[in-house]
Parts: structure tokens; C-alpha cells; sequence
């Protein structure tokens, strides 16, 4: 059937399936937020530690989801309003969702893009959680940041109020022998031949979901990039670097290097506790899990080596959403060593 054949009937019934699938996979990602447990927990611990701060503030959740911190704040605390803001079709969810935990009086449901949003005011606090693997991806910062400039009061509080990019050089001998030795005698047969395709295939992008076990870690992980919420402008997310310099700690195999955040929570009470919601492989596991970056082949290491370089994540000038990341390291720096640079795309 060519494609002039379909008729209106059958393109409004496709048109109904892609909408229906499009909606399964929102349901689906909204499902595995909402049960990240240490995620969840930490925004609902936020709103209650601050909840007397909060009586009377006015909130903005920017990309609400299905307005779980939104409803945290109307039932926590005693704001005078919630705005809740959701650019996609989940909104029309979020309405429901609170008009069935009786909170309308409070949370106003506004569905728009950060960009063309309009409130009937300034608010007191924007929370949001906007972070992605490796902290920045997929940009939903920058949408945070234009509404702070424009929404947000002076002296208002941002939450999270700063956030961390910590690295560390890592072994990974499972995921090493599973993409890489395993050409080497398949049922008894060479195909070591494919380990240059291999190599290309499945070490040249970040691994996204690797569970990193604490006995891993070559070293102790470093925070190499700091956000502060209330200085960072959009135009510093063009391209951000961080340095390390790493001590092995035990005599190891150098697979890579594996990366995660964490996110600080600022109280609104000055001598408030600050809160911390950590993503690495010492916190109980959230649905980010870890980043792994893997080098083109391992190198042994010795207790006492040092693993020094840097980390730059790069923008993507056409494709907003994505970004490179750039691992330059040089281990035992002498004249005679030489410096490895290696790039990773990342891509959806």
C-alpha cells in the first residue's frame, strides 16, 4: 500500500497509536521516578524540614511530572500558592491528580514551556528536579535558569541550591568481558576479528545505568564541577571542564572512568541542616545509577600511581539536548608519558 492510499480513518487511528504510545513511555518513566525512593524522599524531606519557612511562600515547580513536590508542599506545608508547571500532555494528569488529593485551592496546574510561561507573579522558591546523566544531560537546566531570571524573587531559593559532578577511575571487568574478550573464543572460535567493531561499537558511548560496586573504585572520587544555582548562567552551559588528580589506592586493572552527582538543598532557616541527595555508588541506589566511560583498552596500576587530567562537558551546537564528554588523563606523568584524550558522545 503506498502511503497516498491510507485513508483518513486509518491516519487518525496511526495518529491515535503513536499519541498511545508516546503516553506509555511517559507513564513509564513518570512510574520509575516515582519509584526512586532516595529521589522522592530527599524533595519530600526538603519541603518538610522547611515547612514552617514555607507557610505563606509561593512555589514554582518547574517541570512538575505528575506534581508529586508540588503536592509535598500543599500537604507538608502551608504555602499560599503552588504553581505547578508541566510542558507536556502529563499536565492534563496533574490537574486530576490534584483535584483527587484536594489540593486545587493551592496548586495551580500551568501547562507551557519555561520560555512562554506567565504566573500572576514572582515566587518565593523554584524547585525543580532537572538533573540527567552526568548531571547536565539533556539540558532541562537551562529551562530552570530562564525562569529563575525571570520568576524567581531577589533572595529567593532555588532547590536544588548547588550540584556536584564527582568522577572516579574505576575497574569494570564485567562489562570489559562481556563487550570485549568475548570475540576472543566464542565456542571454541576465533573472532577476534570483530574486537576492532566491538571496540567501536559498544566503548566509543558512556555505558548509562552502570551499577559501580564501592570495591571498584581505584581511588577516592573527586567532585571536579560545582553548579551554584544562583550565579550559573545559561551561557556557562556551552562547555564546562573540571580537573582531578587521582592516588590509586590499590593495585588494579584501569577500565575507565565512572561518573555521578549529587544535589545540596540549602534550608531557608539561616542556621538550617542542608539536605543531599547523592546518585553514587556509596548512597542507596536511585534510578540514575552511574555513568560509565570506558577506555579503548585497560591499563594495570599500582597502589600509589597517579592518574591526573580533566573532564569537559561540551554542548551540542545544533542538537541542544546532547553533549560530548571529553576525558583527557596521563598516568605517572613523566616527559616521556603521554597524555590519552578520549570523547564521548551522548545521545538518546
Amino acid at each position: 500500500m503506498h502511503e497516498n492510499d491510507i485513508s483518513e480513518g486509518q491516519a487518525e487511528e496511526y495518529v491515535g497509536l503513536a499519541d498511545f504510545v508516546a503516553e506509555g513511555d511517559e507513564q513509564r518513566l513518570h512510574l520509575e521516578m516515582l519509584s526512586d525512593k532516595p529521589r522522592t524522599d530527599t524533595y519530600r524531606q526538603v519541603i518538610l524540614s522547611n515547612s514552617a519557612s514555607l507557610r505563606g511562600k509561593v512555589v514554582i515547580d518547574l517541570g512538575c511530572g505528575t506534581g508529586v513536590i508540588s503536592l509535598f508542599c500543599a500537604l507538608l506545608a502551608q504555602p499560599a500558592a503552588v504553581y505547578a508547571v508541566e510542558a507536556s500532555s502529563m499536565a492534563e494528569h496533574t490537574e486530576q491528580l490534584v483535584r483527587q488529593n484536594g489540593c486545587e485551592e493551592v496548586v495551580t496546574v500551568f501547562q507551557d514551556r519555561a520560555e512562554n510561561l506567565t504566573l500572576p507573579g514572582k515566587v518565593d522558591v523554584l524547585v525543580s528536579e532537572w538533573m540527567g546523566n552526568c548531571l547536565l544531560f539533556e539540558y532541562m537546566l537551562e529551562s530552570v535558569l530562564l525562569a529563575r531570571d525571570r520568576w524567581l524573587k531577589e533572595g529567593g531559593m532555588m532547590w536544588p541550591s548547588s550540584a556536584c559532578l564527582t568522577v572516579v577511575p574505576c575497574q569494570a571487568f564485567s562489562d570489559y568481558m562481556e563487550k570485549m574478550e568475548f570475540w576472543e573464543k566464542p565456542y571454541g572460535l576465533d573472532f577476534s576479528y570483530l574486537q576492532s567493531l566491538a571496540q567501536k561499537e559498544f566503548l566509543s558511548k558512556p555505558k548509562f545505568s552502570h551499577h559501580l560496586l564501592p570495591e571498584d573504585c581505584l581511588s577516592t572520587p573527586a567532585d571536579v564541577i560545582t553548579l551554584d544555582m544562583v550565579t550559573m548562567q545559561v551561557s556557562d552551559l556551552e562547555r564546562l571542564e573540571g580537573e582531578f588528580s587521582f592516588s590509586v589506592e590499590k593495585s588494579g586493572m584501569f577500565h575507565g572512568f565512572t561518573v555521578w552527582f549529587s544535589a545540596h538543598f540549602q534550608s531557608l532557616e539561616e542556621d538550617g541542616p542542608s539536605l543531599e541527595l547523592n546518585t553514587g555508588p556509596y548512597s542507596e541506589i536511585t534510578h540514575w545509577k552511574q555513568t560509565l566511560f570506558m577506555l579503548d583498552a585497560p591499563v594495570t596500576v599500582e597502589e600509589g600511581d597517579i592518574i591526573a587530567g580533566s573532564i569537559r562537558l561540551q554542548r551540542n551546537p545544533i542538537w541542544r539536548r546532547h553533549m560530548s564528554v571529553t576525558f583527557s588523563w596521563n598516568i605517572n606523568s613523566t616527559e616521556v608519558s603521554k597524555v590519552q584524550t578520549k570523547c564521548f558522545p551522548m545521545w538518546r
